[in-house]
């Protein structure tokens, strides 16, 4: 796809700080890629060439909120960006009408590259290789908790505490063992400063974990 045109990009996640990061993952590539829709909210309110999901804190692609994704007006073609990267999901996802399957790992260049050759036509699974693909130290992007050293996966057990979720209820939502939530629990814990789960809680309501409703829609120029 070259229409010289950059594409039209909506960028979804409940959480505005993640949204934002992922526009600033892909400000430096703004000649290929316009960020027309933030949005703290599932469906896609404007017409757009390449919808990416983050699921960060969000259901996984076999939930209805991905549903609600898929049934907007004009999506244009989905795609899902995630640290989730087991090969049932990346199946569920590719037979409900997905073009992408992205994992966390990629760069800022390689998601570009991906989200274009998905507007071409292309179904896109990246990686290809490694479908487990661990943490790294940084990962790229932005998240809720960042500035007080959490990490991704840290703040995004966090956040679905905040929310009210169960340990068993984050464990399925994430797709992580419940040891590995209990792990994640007890670190982020450590960083915040909290030994229960009310004050985990109330740590979350001031430091910016709950999910936002707000939506921004930009007319592109040219």
């Amino acid at each position: 796809m070259d229409t010289g045109k950059p594409l039209r990009v909506a960028l979804i996640n409940d959480y505005e700080v993640v949204v934002r990061g992922l526009e600033a993952m892909l400000a430096p590539f703004d000649h290929r890629i316009a960020v027309v829709e933030l949005g703290a909210q599932v469906e896609v309110a404007s017409p757009v060439d390449v919808t990416l999901y983050d699921t960060f804190s969000e259901p996984q692609v076999h939930g209805e909120e991905f549903d609600d994704v898929l049934a907007s007006d004009d999506p244009g073609a989905v795609v899902v960006y995630t640290w989730n990267v087991e090969p049932t999901l990346v199946e569920t996802a590719l037979a409900k009408g997905c073009r992408g399957y992205f994992g966390k790992s990629i760069s800022g260049a390689e998601l570009v590259s991906a989200l274009e050759r998905v507007a071409a036509g292309e179904v896109v699974v990246a990686p290809q290789t490694s479908f487990r693909v661990p943490e790294p130290g940084h990962a790229p992007g932005d998240w809720p908790g960042r500035a007080h050293g959490l990490s991704a996966r840290e703040s995004e057990i966090v956040a679905l505490i905040t929310q009210g979720l169960t340990n068993q209820d984050i464990a399925l939502r994430t797709y992580l063992s419940i040891n590995s939530v209990k792990t994640y629990i007890r670190t982020a814990y450590r960083k915040m400063g909290v030994t229960r789960r009310s004050q985990a809680v109330r740590w979350g309501l001031e430091n910016g974990m709950r999910p936002d409703t707000g939506r921004l829609i930009r007319r592109p120029t040219g």
